[in-house]
């Protein structure tokens, strides 16, 4: 197990020497200490990668595929083991690990493709004096800053098509999961990526290291995925050296259920939605909304599926939701579970921190949650799913778009017609229509309002880590 900063293709500790602490979440326990990445280490992580991405940048879009390829067996052999390794830092059961080990590792082979498909345009301009020629080049050192719910696929959502276009990367972790970035790193080493082209920097200093490299002129790229408030922060910074940004942030993802709906295959999508990644995740349904004919139906078997979930550590088969990722999580959770009660709202299952060790919250389903409770507005991240009727579909409409967020919104219905319509009205970058997950490599991944900027996935992905040239050409 790798505990060292990755710079320059050599694992090294920190500059002054200094660790913290991985703790596994279902015991609480330390797992290993980890460097403490300084301003120093990153500095010279962003030196390196300045001129490791002159080379980078000049092979043949054919060799990077190559390495990219290479990337994608090589994780699918370690499928396992990374996702155990998931589960022991993170706290999420195996079986969401494995998913998303299958899920991270596709994102290389997507990228193997794309990295051939850095296509241009050729147009004369309208005067006719000369021909337009705009080519696509890489936009330079990128800083990857990534969150602990997703310790592999975030990684590698912004990794591949980074190295996909040409440039250098050094990725930030989180600190609560750097253990899967390190095994990760040191795959694609083996791989192929050459010693500077990707460099990992685990640090508790974060807002100081990321800083420190954002107004490093070296740096010309940042892509974060966080929460609304830290993006919204890094983005001020960025404006200060005009750094190239995308922005991943948080989400309030509604689940509207309409009254023709098909209540069963709802229930099978919701418990996707909510419980994927134990609820830990952005795109998890935030805030269900059942009309009124069909919500006693809905909630009832609802709150059947949630309480039928095995809870457990996550290594332990058969285990469907594991901890969350640390303790501050849990009484997130659990103040958002307390107001909404506290205003009225009724609960059909779970509603109180799990006693014990480990950093655990049941499943938990809210019914008749007032319109003032502070979980219809933020993030739950967690299994608590509130409920609320709606008794018209622009009633329904109106309240999934009331909020500050556009990441993604869920949305059942037997008309698909009907669904395709309501889809065109949501204020989200992405749509659930009669489906729990949206995720997928080949489609572009982002938000609208204050859920973000830009996409990963898909062609686009790999356009957020280029610059547009134009040369006007006489012939």
């Amino acid at each position: 197990m790798q505990t060292m900063l990755f710079i320059g293709g050599e694992w090294r500790p920190a500059s002054d020497g200094g660790t913290f602490p991985v703790l596994d979440p279902a015991t609480e326990k330390p797992i290993t200490e980890v460097s403490n990445a300084t301003v120093e280490d990153v500095a010279s992580a962003v030196h390196v990668a300045y001129m490791a991405g002159k080379g980078w940048a000049k092979k043949l879009p054919r060799e990077r595929a190559e390495v990219l390829h290479n990337a994608f067996n090589l994780l699918t052999e370690c499928k396992q083991e990374i996702a155990e390794l998931m589960t022991l830092e993170n706290g999420k059961a195996l079986e969401d690990s494995l998913s998303e080990a299958a899920y991270a590792t596709e994102f290389f082979r997507w990228y193997s493709e794309e990295a051939v498909r850095n296509t241009g345009e050729l147009t004369q301009s309208p005067s006719g004096s000369n021909r337009i020629v705009v080519i696509n080049e890489p936009v330079g050192v990128s800083v990857l800053v990534t969150p602990w719910n997703y310790p592999a696929a975030m990684a590698t959502r912004k990794i591949a098509p980074a190295l996909a276009a040409g440039c250098a990367a050094i990725l930030k972790p989180a600190s609560d999961t750097p253990l899967t970035a390190l095994r990760v790193a040191e795959i694609l080493t083996e791989a192929g990526v050459p010693p500077g082209v990707l460099n990992v920097v685990p640090s508790r200093r974060s807002g100081e290291v990321v800083s420190a490299m954002l107004h490093n002129p070296f740096v010309r790229k940042l892509s974060f995925t966080g929460s609304t408030e830290v993006g919204r922060a890094l983005l001020s910074e960025a404006s200060e050296c005009v750094v190239n940004c995308s922005m991943e942030l948080g989400g309030n993802a509604p689940f509207l259920v309409l009254e023709d709906a098909d209540i069963d295959e709802a229930i099978k999508g919701a418990m996707i939605a909510k419980m994927r990644n134990g609820g830990e995740a952005c795109t998890a349904a935030n805030r269900f909304y059942a009309h009124e004919k069909i919500y006693n139906e809905f909630t009832d078997k609802f709150a059947a599926a949630m309480a039928a979930l095995k809870v457990g550590p996550g290594l332990e088969p058969g285990v469907q939701l594991g901890p969350m990722v640390n303790a501050q999580a849990v009484k997130d959770i659990d103040r958002l579970v307390q107001d909404a009660t506290g205003k009225g709202a009724k609960v059909l299952i779970g509603g109180r921190p799990t006693a014990g060790v480990g950093y655990y919250y049941p499943p938990t389903v809210l019914g008749h949650v007032p319109a003032n409770a502070d979980i219809l507005k933020e993030e739950v991240f967690g299994p608590v799913a509130p409920v609320v009727s709606f008794n018209d579909e622009q009633e329904a409409i109106e309240l999934a778009n009331d909020t500050e967020y556009g990441l993604v919104s869920y949305l059942y219905t037997k008309d698909l017609a009907r669904g395709m319509a309501i889809s065109e009205q949501l204020e989200a970058g992405m749509i659930g229509l009669n489906r729990g997950l949206v995720s997928d490599p080949a489609a572009p991944f982002g938000g609208m309002k204050q859920s973000g900027l830009g996409r990963e996935g898909s062609y686009e992905g790999m356009m957020e880590y280029m610059e547009k040239k134009y040369i006007a050409v006489e012939w």
